[in-house]
């Protein structure tokens, strides 16, 4: 059986390019729905180019995390062609 933090990369590498998904969102898909600072933490742990983690944000739209890098995560966002202002995402 896959082991939370799997879950977790396995879901967040399904969100397309231009589209967000939330902490909490994420956490309930993978099977916890409480455990949306988890997903935060292992958000904050990767470096696998591969998991697109810039693409989840805060359940009230906020941009959080990217390793203290927010403008590198709106930078990411806006280009594909996410909506934000006040790194806030104005569309979901």
């Amino acid at each position: 059986m896959e082991d939370f933090s799997t879950r977790v990369f396995d879901w967040v590498k399904k969100i397309p390019a231009g589209a967000v998904s939330t902490y909490g969102e994420i956490a309930a898909l993978a099977g916890s729905p409480g455990a949306a600072r988890v997903v935060g933490n292992l958000m904050k742990q990767n470096r696998d180019p591969s998991v697109p983690c810039h693409r989840v944000i805060c359940s009230d739209g906020k941009l959080d995390g990217y390793n203290g890098n927010l403008g590198k995560k709106e930078e990411l966002l806006k280009g594909e062609g996410v909506k934000i202002f006040g790194r806030k995402v104005i569309q979901k």
